[in-house]
């Protein structure tokens, strides 16, 4: 896992939240620090805008996309591959 993406992902989930860097664990979900769903909107454009990424994310069916954001983790781990794919 890549510290970089890692601590981007981090910073971004924890001013969305409002939390201190340190509140935010690599096993919380979203709904854990209070993350709903337009938080949810204003983070990942907030990714896309600091990876200069698309995230292929439906805000309107969550369970439809690919894009899997049951935990800061599995966030951080398709943000690395997206970045990975634009990186190709």
């Amino acid at each position: 896992m890549s510290e970089n993406v890692k601590d981007k992902v981090i910073a971004i989930i924890a001013e969305q939240a409002v939390l201190d860097v340190s509140d935010v664990s690599l096993t919380s979900t979203l709904e854990e620090l209070g993350i709903d769903s337009l938080g949810l909107v204003e983070s990942i454009f907030a990714i896309e805008e600091a990876f200069d990424i698309q995230v292929p994310f439906n805000a309107n069916d969550p369970s439809e996309s690919d894009f899997d954001i049951s935990s800061v983790a599995t966030i951080v781990k398709a943000i690395e591959g997206l970045v990975a794919e634009q990186n190709a």
